[in-house]
């Protein structure tokens, strides 16, 4: 283990961040010099703090079942080479988790349950930062070839992840991404100041060498059937994700200036990669409001206050979450130690500005006589008896010359490659599977958020592992590939 009396000897330490006033003027990550860097420093004493708990709950708090505690002992050693072998064996891309991930390994984290838990995350990113740095990521190509083919749709986290286990494994696996660059969500949806799109890159650049082919700009459901996606290949796997937005039809809706945050976040994350974008919508000088409070709503918060929005307000019709810090002790009712709470928190967007707002609906969005979108009619909600109920005499108008909705998203698209496969879907118009995630169609197998629901980003990469032994499994008979859950699993988050 770590430091045996490290938990008692230092409090949690996380990165420090720029300052807000240099970072809204650029699109660089918030950290100075990247996360990695910045955590060089304090990275082995928080390491320490890990405290040998016997029952490590944070593996039950991690979908990918990390080995923490071992990862945790090895960098406060210095054995960085030890840290990335151990991290490596159940998470792809710690990379990705260790920025974009909110961590549900830290709230089940048994120190947290009467002090701050470690700081799991950091260490995790600090981890992979400098393996990278230090030259210890290297490509590891099949020894020998199955003969297998394997088109995996979708290059987003599941989609990558199932597509290297599958070719480290022996298959021809074929990567489509119907977008002109590889990543999904992760490469137009996630802004550069979360995740510089360089730490991607390096990422595909180890898996071409290791074999998976990437072919962008193809319309599967489209041009490329899903028959011919069945002839040509020994197994499919759907990893399309849930890009299906909700849509709020209140009077007005039909207005201009109103629009998705898939809309507007992909034109804002080309533009700052240095890409020319034809009619953006752009928040600069407008009075911005984002209806929805979560992750989606931040990245909206941020891209608008760095393009120079005269306003921004970001709405939830939920009341405000507790500032309960989290620990057990002190944590809301109904959400005990080691579920994952809801808690009032504060990303690195919130800390550089705009209005959150909680407990409010919208009735109406109200235009001015060229049709734009001029404001908001709203009005004050709560929960009584467990149904949303208007407080009267509550309405009011904000000023809003942009409007974005982050309301999260319903499923999988289902017109064109769904459709043209016949594969079942459930109520919520996911994909249903069973317990080898192969779908209602024999040889057709769905990972991440199209049979899961809209998820977090270590749910996808464990959900790719898993269906890769899956599909491994199908076209060999057997499998030494890992699957860290099952479709039916949940998360320990209320």
């Amino acid at each position: 283990m770590a430091d045996p009396k490290g938990f008692l000897k230092a409090g949690r330490q996380v990165a420090t961040r720029r300052v807000v006033e240099e970072r809204l003027k650029d699109w660089n990550e918030v950290y100075p010099d990247g996360i990695g860097r910045a955590l060089l420093p304090i990275i082995n004493t928080q390491a320490s703090r890990c405290m040998d708990c016997g029952i490590p709950f944070c593996h039950q708090g991690c979908p990918l079942g990390n080995i923490i505690p071992e990862w945790n002992d090895l960098t406060w050693r210095d054995d960085w080479e030890g840290a990335i072998e151990r991290l490596h064996a159940t998470n792809n891309f710690p990379e990705f988790t260790g920025r974009l991930c909110p961590a549900p390994c830290e709230t089940a984290c048994v120190l947290g349950i009467n002090q701050d838990p470690v700081t799991i995350k950091n260490i995790e990113v600090s981890i992979i930062d400098r393996a990278w740095e230090s030259g210890l990521v290297r490509p590891q190509a099949p020894e020998w070839l199955s003969g297998k083919t394997v088109a995996v749709i979708g290059s987003g986290p599941a989609g990558l992840a199932t597509a290297q286990q599958l070719t480290r494994a022996g298959h021809t696996v074929a990567v489509y991404e119907r977008a002109d660059a590889i990543g999904g969500l992760m490469r137009y949806g996630i802004p550069e100041f979360k995740m510089e799109k360089k730490h991607l890159d390096r990422r595909l650049d180890q898996m071409r060498r290791e074999g998976t082919v990437f072919r962008t700009g193809v319309d599967v459901g489209g041009a490329l059937s899903g028959e011919d996606l069945r002839s040509r290949y020994d197994a499919v796997v759907l990893a399309i994700g849930a890009c299906e937005p909700r849509d709020l039809p209140a009077p007005g809706r039909e207005l201009k200036g109103i629009h998705q945050a898939m809309e507007f976040l992909p034109q804002a994350n080309r533009f700052a990669l240095g890409e020319k974008v034809e009619d953006q919508i752009v928040a600069t000088g407008k009075h911005v409001v984002i209806i929805g409070g979560g992750d989606t709503g931040a990245d909206c918060l941020g891209t608008s206050l760095r393009q120079g929005a005269a306003s921004v307000t970001q709405l939830e019709i939920m009341p405000r979450p507790s500032d309960s810090d989290g620990r057990a002790l002190n944590r809301p009712a109904g959400q005990p130690w080691p579920t994952y709470p809801m808690l009032y928190r504060v990303s690195s967007a919130h800390e550089e500005g705009g209005e959150r707002v909680y407990a409010v609906n919208t009735k109406e969005f109200l235009g001015d006589d060229e049709g734009n979108v001029r404001a908001l009619r709203l009005v004050e909600v709560e929960f009584v008896e467990g149904r949303l109920t208007e407080i009267e005499g509550t309405e009011r108008e904000i000023p809003a010359d942009l409007v974005l909705f982050a309301m999260g998203f319903l499923g999988p698209e289902r017109p064109g490659l769904l459709e043209q496969l016949g594969v079942e879907l459930d109520g919520r118009g996911n994909v249903v599977r069973d317990a080898a995630f192969e779908t209602s169609v024999p040889g057709v197998f769905v990972a991440g958020d199209a049979g899961r629901g809209q998820s977090l980003i270590v749910w996808a990469i464990a959900e790719g592992r898993a269906a890769a032994s899956a599909v491994d499994r199908f076209l060999t008979g057997s499998t030494t590939l890992p699957a860290p859950i099952r479709p039916t699993d949940r998360p320990l988050m209320v």
